[in-house]
C-alpha cells in the first residue's frame, strides 16, 4: 500500500476537503495505487479482478452515510485509466465526495482519466461531488479526462457538484444520464480556466420515464488565452421537465463557445434553455471600488462569488 506524502495530503485536502481520515467507507489512490480503504457495514469498496478500479456496493437503506475516492498524482509522466462503478441500492440516502488533483513539476504530461458508473436505485437519493484541481510548476502538463455515466431507477434522484477551478491544463468532461420515471437529475458545473489551458464540458441528459426531471446549469469563467466549450442537452422522451443554463464571463482574450441543446420527442416534454456570455459588469466594479477596492480586488470578489 502506498504511503501518501505530504504533496499527496495537499492534493486530497484540495479535492476532497479532507484534513484527516474520513469517517464511512473511503478508498484513496496515489500514483496508481492504493493508499488507503475502509468499508462499512452498509457500503463495501472492492477492487476489480483486472485491476483497473473498483466496485462500491452501497445496500438498501442505508441513510446518512458517505464513500470519498480521492485520486492524486505527483509523479510527472504518469498517465491511468481508472473504471469505478456504484450500485445504490433501493431507499438509500448518501453523499459520494470523488474528484482528483495532479501535482506536476516535471516536463512529462500527468493524466488521469477516470469512468465513474453510477447505477441509483428506485427511491434513493445521491449527492456526488468531483473536483478537480492541478498544481506545479514543472513543463509537463496536468490533464483529466472524466466520463460520467448515470442511470436513474424510478422515484431516484442525484445532485452532482462538477467543480475544476485551478490548475489544469486539458480536460475533457462527458457527461450522460438516463433518467426514469419520476427521477430527478440537478447538475451544478463550477468551471474557470486560465492561461492557455483547454476545456470541454459535455452533458446529454435523456428524460425517458414519465415525470422525470433535470436541470442542467454551468457557470464559467475563461480567463487570458484559454478555451471553453460547454454542450449541454436534454433529450424529453416522456412527459417530463428539463432546463439548460450556461452563463459565463469572458475576460482577457478568452474563447467561450456554449452549444445549448433541446431534442423533444414527445408532446408533453417541456424543455428550456438559457444561455449568456459577457464581461464582468463596469457597475459591479465600480461600486466595491468605492469601498474601498483596488480594481483587480473587485474583479476577484466578483469572480469569487460568480463561482460560488
Amino acid at each position: 500500500m502506498v504511503k501518501l506524502d505530504e504533496i499527496q495530503k495537499r492534493l486530497i485536502r484540495e479535492v476532497a476537503d479532507l484534513h484527516e481520515i474520513p469517517m464511512g467507507a473511503y478508498n484513496f489512490r496515489a500514483n496508481g495505487g492504493l493508499a488507503g480503504r475502509n468499508t462499512t457495514a452498509n457500503i463495501d469498496i472492492s477492487s476489480k479482478p483486472d485491476g483497473s478500479g473498483i466496485d462500491i456496493h452501497i445496500k438498501d437503506g442505508t441513510k446518512k452515510e458517505s464513500v470519498h475516492i480521492p485520486v492524486v498524482l505527483s509523479q510527472s509522466g504518469l498517465k491511468e485509466t481508472v473504471y469505478n462503478d456504484f450500485y445504490v441500492g433501493e431507499d438509500c440516502d448518501v453523499i459520494i465526495v470523488a474528484g482528483c488533483g495532479i501535482d506536476n513539476c516535471g516536463s512529462q504530461d500527468s493524466e488521469h482519466d477516470g469512468i465513474h458508473r453510477f447505477f441509483v436505485g428506485p427511491n434513493s437519493h445521491v449527492k456526488y461531488v468531483e473536483k478537480h484541481y492541478g498544481s506545479g510548476d514543472g513543463l509537463g502538463k496536468r490533464i483529466l479526462n472524466p466520463v460520467t455515466e448515470v442511470t436513474l431507477e424510478e422515484g431516484s434522484s442525484m445532485e452532482m457538484e462538477m467543480v475544476q477551478i485551478k490548475g489544469v491544463d486539458s480536460t475533457e468532461r462527458s457527461t450522460i444520464a438516463t433518467i426514469g420515471k419520476g427521477a430527478r437529475l440537478a447538475i451544478q458545473e463550477r468551471l474557470m480556466t486560465h492561461g492557455e489551458q483547454r476545456a470541454s464540458s459535455i452533458y446529454k441528459v435523456i428524460l425517458e420515464g414519465a415525470d422525470s426531471s433535470a436541470d442542467l446549469v454551468s457557470r464559467s469563467i475563461a480567463r487570458d488565452h484559454s478555451y471553453q466549450k460547454l454542450d449541454l442537452c436534454i433529450v424529453g422522451k416522456a412527459p417530463c421537465k428539463g432546463h439548460t443554463e450556461c452563463d459565463s464571463i469572458i475576460m482577457d482574450e478568452g474563447v467561450i463557445l456554449a452549444v445549448p441543446s433541446l431534442e423533444a420527442h414527445h408532446v408533453d416534454a417541456a424543455l428550456v434553455h438559457e444561455a449568456a456570455i459577457g464581461k464582468i459588469a463596469g457597475d459591479q466594479l465600480i461600486k466595491l471600488m468605492t469601498l474601498g477596492l483596488t480594481e483587480k480586488q473587485a474583479e476577484e470578489e466578483i469572480i469569487n462569488g460568480f463561482l460560488a
